[in-house]
């Protein structure tokens, strides 16, 4: 068949043009793909056992890569294109990764732990209340002066104040087996102890009631004859604040101090 110069014959079909540049950049991200994915996949191999969340990581780098290609095979896209989303599912994949890396595991807890009671707080001890020395009368305060001799290991403890005493208020035997004889004198804060009250204390504790430790317990103080006295005689004094101390266990018993000399 002939054909005249201005005739064409159709095309059967249209080729597509070969581009050299283009199919080069594509094997090149191809082949940065690859090897990104073969580096994540090594770093979470690694890894997977005791972060969880690396299974999330490439499971979402998955779905992208797999989207990628399923879109390309639709239709015909530019290299700039593919290489933006594949830098974008890089970025997620990379800071998913970085946010999994600085979370710390939560501690675990001892099931056995948590179903043990509440340590209950200490009971506080709460002190006796301090006896009111001055609302009592004489026979009050000797019986007072007596629960504690008691209260701090004396046995045989008797109250024995009255008319007929000879000077004696309170007999008992300490601890290590000295006879105690004590005199109580229930005075107001004006009234001192004086030398009289000693003398006649001091002339029968030892000869009469053969005391070995011999004290004299007021609510009050002593004058100063009283305490010089007592001191030859080797009395123990015990005035308003020794009384209280030894009521609140801050001070020794009279039988725990040391005699005058």
């Amino acid at each position: 068949m002939t054909t005249t110069p201005g005739e064409r014959i159709p095309a059967t079909g249209r080729r597509r043009r070969f581009d050299l540049h283009s199919t080069a950049m594509q094997f090149g991200l191809l082949a940065v793909l690859v090897l990104m994915l073969g580096l994540v996949a090594r770093v979470a191999a690694g890894a997977i056992g005791r972060r969880p969340g690396w299974i999330a990581v490439l499971a979402l780098l998955a779905v992208f890569v797999l989207l990628a290609v399923r879109r390309r095979r639709r239709r015909r896209r530019s290299v700039a294109q593919l290489a933006r989303t594949t830098a974008d599912a890089l970025d997620l994949a990379t800071e998913t990764a970085m946010d999994e890396l600085e979370t710390e595991p939560a501690p675990a807890t001892d099931p056995a732990a948590s179903d043990l009671p509440a340590s209950a707080p200490e009971p506080t001890v709460a002190l006796p209340p301090l006896p009111d020395y001055d609302a009592m009368d004489a026979d009050e305060f000797e019986q007072a002066v007596a629960a504690l001799c008691e209260r701090d290991g004396c046995t045989g403890v008797e109250v024995v104040g009255g008319a007929g005493d000879l000077g004696a208020d309170v007999l008992a035997v300490a601890p290590d087996g000295r006879r105690v004889v004590v005199q109580c004198k229930r005075y107001s804060t004006t009234n001192k102890v004086g030398s009289q009250d000693l003398q006649r204390f001091g002339g029968t504790c030892f000869t009469v009631h053969d005391a070995h430790v011999a004290a004299l317990v007021t609510t009050s103080d002593f004058t100063a004859p009283a305490l010089e006295y007592a001191e030859q005689c080797g009395i123990l004094c015990l005035d308003r604040e020794a009384l209280l101390a030894w009521t609140l266990g801050a001070a020794l018993p009279p039988w725990g101090a040391p005699a005058p000399a």
